[in-house]
């Protein structure tokens, strides 16, 4: 008897493939290796992946690529899980401000440790230990220090123009690299014939926007679209003309390539048309004994009827076949045919 082969169970791998720099993953520095963690995203107000590298000095975002039915080869094994990470470095104080937005509504100074802290994500409170977080805190909030201790309190004006810098410096970086924006992203793959100087300021304050949206909430993206003064785009339909609806004409569809088209006013019963009064007066008048005007030029009964070409085919009886009997006159050479 035969023995069935075991298969080994499936164990759920740990390992991703990972694009960053190399100082990513740079441990010998504050001796221990960089931590996957989950935090609260600023613009969904959700949990997602990020990344604090060695002695939690720096943060930075982790995007996935992924594809249906990819998986990666590495070494002998099979990595089932087919994304693609791309880890890049990251503001903290994106991070941060949320909960200084929320302590702010008390209108309150406190102390950061105590404003950075929540219970769905308790890895939030290492943000604190990035080094450009503590530095940074007096773009977006204002400061007070009591003795050796620094309070802070949220200030929407701040954060506007902390903003509006980052949205600044997007644009200068999108121009020094040539990326193409507005209405000239669909021509990238093309060769351009527009200079830098064609290109439209407003499409690139839109798009760092856009950008910088992407890490902060909507009621604070919607602050910064007023704070830039960019305007309102308005949408098509408001500046087309109301469509009109189309009438039904009393004329046939002109047939093209397909002959089942037809125009439903063809099937409607067209009413008679009105006679004229020349027309009504004839119809007041006597027919009786009168004779229709085609009598007059129907041949009579018993008369011979003479043609100089062959009869038309409609003009034949099938059910009657009249035979033709040739002769010649004396004056004229030509064969006549007499219709009998």
């Amino acid at each position: 008897m035969t023995a069935k082969k075991k298969r080994t169970p499936q164990v759920q791998s740990d390992s991703w493939v990972v694009i960053a720099a190399d100082p990513v993953m740079d441990a010998q520095t504050h001796g221990s290796d960089p931590t996957f963690v989950r935090l609260r995203n600023p613009s969904t107000d959700a949990g997602s992946l990020y990344m604090l590298s060695s002695g939690d000095v720096q943060l930075y975002e982790v995007k996935a690529f992924e594809e249906e039915f990819h998986s990666w080869f590495v070494g002998q094994t099979v990595q089932r899980d087919g994304r693609l990470l791309f880890i890049t470095q990251m503001d903290p104080l994106y991070l941060i401000l949320p909960y200084l937005i929320k302590s702010g509504i008390e209108g309150k100074f406190q102390p950061v440790n105590q404003v950075v802290m929540d219970e769905e994500f308790p890895a939030c409170s290492r943000l604190l230990s990035c080094t450009r977080s503590l530095g940074s805190l007096q773009h977006v909030a204002e400061e007070k220090e009591v003795g050796n201790l620094k309070f802070h309190r949220y200030s929407e004006e701040k954060t506007l123009s902390w903003l509006k810098k980052k949205v600044e410096r997007t644009v200068a970086a999108l121009k020094k690299r040539n990326i193409s924006v507005g209405e000239g992203v669909k021509s990238t793959t093309y060769i351009r014939v527009k200079t830098e100087s064609d290109h439209n300021e407003e499409d690139y304050l839109r798009y760092a926007h856009g950008l910088i949206s992407e890490y902060i909430s909507e009621d604070l993206s919607k602050a910064l679209h007023k704070h830039l003064e960019l305007p309102e785009i308005t949408s098509p339909k408001e500046t087309e003309p109301p469509s009109k609806k189309r009438k039904l004409s009393d004329k046939p569809v002109e047939a093209g390539e397909d002959y089942t088209k037809f125009n439903s006013a063809d099937f409607v019963r067209k009413s008679a048309k009105k006679m004229t009064a020349a027309q009504k007066s004839l119809a007041k008048v006597d027919k009786t004994g009168m004779k229709p005007m085609s009598s007059f030029f129907s041949p009579k009964e018993g008369e011979t009827k003479y043609w100089t070409s062959p009869p038309k085919r409609s003009e034949i009886n099938p059910w009657k076949i009249p035979f033709v009997i040739p002769h010649v006159r004396a004056h004229n050479s030509s064969v006549e045919g007499v219709y009998c």
